[in-house]
């Protein structure tokens, strides 16, 4: 089950902050880069953040979720976690989906994640998304940029 999470509950808040580092920690291992924002946050600065989550949950625990911002007709997928023991079990998949169906008109999803970080690129690949570029973003980390264009999903060609 998706739904938002409600930034008043903070058992479900610090779920979910947990959630972030365990799932970031991963991304941090795969292109060794171990400076993630994600992972430098403080609880106090995750609870400031201007992104809309939602959480994936299964038999009630958070075992995903994702967040994403809008500006006009582009939603930009900010943060997409899922925790190890729950990997390959399509939840990622899931996220994204639900992003594509609760925001019909939207023109241009955007998402970015480490180079090396094959399992993401893979993911973003599988579900529609186009490479975009490689940026470097610090000497020597660098970021895949992918985009999904309304006029390129299947179903609306």
């Amino acid at each position: 089950m998706i739904r938002q999470i409600d930034f008043e509950n903070l058992k479900i808040v610090h779920e979910l902050y947990n959630l972030q580092k365990i799932s970031y920690q991963i991304e941090a291992e795969l292109i060794r880069f171990f400076e993630i924002p994600a992972l430098k946050e403080s609880f106090k600065e995750f609870m400031e953040c201007a992104e809309v989550f939602f959480g994936y949950f299964e038999e009630g625990q958070l075992v995903g979720a994702v967040s994403y911002e809008l500006e006009g007709g582009k939603l930009t997928i900010c943060r997409m976690v899922v925790h190890p023991e729950h990997f390959r079990k399509g939840i990622a998949g899931r996220l994204i989906l639900f992003l594509e169906e609760r925001f019909p008109d939207i023109d241009v999803f955007s998402v970015s994640t480490g180079k090396d970080n094959l399992p993401a690129k893979t993911l973003y690949l599988k579900n529609g998304f186009l490479l975009v570029q490689d940026l470097e973003v610090v000497p020597g980390l660098f970021i895949s940029c992918f985009e999904k264009r309304k006029s390129i999903r299947p179903n609306n060609a």
